[in-house]
């Protein structure tokens, strides 16, 4: 969070994949980074149950898992773009670049 900060980007933290999706629908954001494993619900499910409510913001997955199939799975639940932890600054601003 502190790196969104600093380059003055404005942030909401959710502590499960619940309260994100519930977030999510009720406010406007210009991207989400979504982890995918997640108490409640993970990561894959809030983003599939968005899509289903029309969600059509960038919405990033952020997983400790770079395995292909892994990613695939991700791709499939409706993630725009998938980021692997320890996530590096450069690709970071990368991916938001993309999509802001």
């Amino acid at each position: 969070m502190k790196l969104y900060r600093k380059a003055g980007a404005l942030s909401k933290i959710a502590s499960n994949g619940k309260q994100g999706y519930e977030i999510a629908i009720k406010e406007e954001f210009d991207v989400i980074l979504m982890d995918v494993q997640m108490p409640f619900m993970d990561g894959r499910e809030a983003t599939q149950k968005l899509r289903n409510s029309r969600y059509s913001k960038p919405i990033i997955a952020l997983t400790a898992h770079a395995m292909l199939e892994e990613r695939k799975r991700c791709f499939e639940s409706g993630f725009t773009d998938f980021l692997t932890k320890p996530i590096k600054r450069e690709r970071l601003v990368e991916v938001l670049t993309r999509y802001l």
